[in-house]
């Protein structure tokens, strides 16, 4: 610049990188090497799908509907069912501590011998616990021990289960939200081996882990409106019970909200017995109402392998993919045979040849 110094100039650097001359990748794909890959494809997923399926189905599951258990009063119903004799037991209302509660006994007949972990979990249909407002509805201070007043958590995502007034009385729900407030609340019992009689009972317990212990006394709070847990008095509830809020397994597990309304949540295993096989019975004080949203309850008893629980979809779409594959590479096989392409003809490139050799056939007219 004249009258003064030269100015900073903006020009990139003379790099392959700022000057956009890395070198590239550029394949060509060919019949040589596209149909080679779908044929490899195929042979290699093909028979991985079929494993896996093969290991599904030798994971060992029953499902068992108990929704209408409380229906049948007093009644046996006994189910077809492919583990053997299944039979549904009402037997009537009885009173608990909290409130009236139906037991529904079922008996199931196993076959076989399940090697551990056996793992039973409770099924719910139609519940959607994946709703934006619902799956953000707990507060995490709360969970994690810290006293919080009524004003601290009103108005904030635990609304409208977060400040509850009884009397003219106002103190936080704890704990607070509608998750909670919502838990699955009916109680199985393990799985009694009922005959033969001289056999042990599997030895069961339940998924653990831990939330922090509680800094609120049982007069500060007040529990959630649907929550029977434990003994209540004058709507307080116990020392033991605030206590045991920390380390309450079912509803660690309840609160890690489910991405489908169709979920299982665990609620007992069995690590180190042998559950023989069997007559058992189970009972179940049946709390929870599904039918009030349209939905049903199930106990599943089911064991596992090195993918999971029963789940025959990995296997399939493996197999399916695979099929795919193998069938499309025999069609472009067949298609290059007897109608092969001659490569790098650039008129297939050509987006306008019909017009240009309609318009020399128009001048060779006239």
């Amino acid at each position: 610049m004249a009258g003064g110094t030269e100015g900073k100039s903006k020009r990139p650097s003379n790099t392959a990188f700022k000057q956009q001359r890395l070198r590239a990748w550029q394949p060509l794909l060919t019949p040589k090497s596209v149909l080679p890959t779908f044929f490899i494809i195929g042979i290699i997923f093909a028979p991985i799908g079929g494993w896996l399926l093969w290991a599904s189905e030798r994971i060992n599951e029953m499902r068992i509907d108990y929704t209408h258990c409380s229906d049948l009063g007093s009644a046996q119903v006994r189910l077809p069912h492919p583990w053997g004799r299944l039979v549904i037991d009402s037997k009537g209302r009885r009173r608990s501590t909290t409130l009236d509660t139906n037991t529904c006994s079922i008996m199931f007949n196993m076959p076989k011998d399940l090697e551990p972990t056996v793992f039973l979990y409770y099924r719910l249909t139609n519940f959607y616990q994946n709703h934006r407002r619902y799956a953000r509805s707990f507060d995490s201070d709360q969970l994690k021990g810290k006293h919080r007043s009524a004003s601290d958590i009103k108005g904030g995502d635990c609304d409208p289960l977060d400040v509850q007034t009884i009397n003219n009385v106002r103190k936080p729900i704890f704990p607070c939200g509608l998750i909670a407030n919502s838990m699955f609340n009916d109680t199985i019992s393990k799985p009694l081996l009922v005959s033969p009689s001289n056999s042990d009972s599997p030895n069961v317990t339940a998924d653990r882990k831990r939330f922090n212990p509680t800094s609120y006394k049982p007069e500060d709070v007040y529990p959630p409106p649907n929550w029977r847990v434990g003994e209540l008095k004058d709507g307080y509830p116990s020392q033991k019970v605030m206590q045991d809020l920390a380390s309450n397994q079912h509803l660690q597990v309840w609160m890690r909200t489910a991405g489908l309304p169709t979920f299982r949540k665990l609620y007992m295993k069995n690590t180190k017995d042998i559950m023989k096989s069997g007559f058992y019975q189970i009972d179940v004080e049946m709390n929870y109402d599904t039918r009030s949203f349209g939905g049903t309850k199930s106990i599943v008893i089911s064991t596992t392998s090195f993918i999971g629980g029963r789940n025959p979809v990995l296997g399939i779409a493996f197999i399916a993919v695979g099929g795919l594959c193998v069938l499309l590479g025999c069609i472009f096989t067949i298609r290059h045979i007897y109608r092969p392409r001659r490569l790098g003809d650039h008129t297939y490139l050509s987006w306008n040849q019909q017009q240009q050799q309609a318009g020399g056939s128009m001048r060779q007219r006239f």
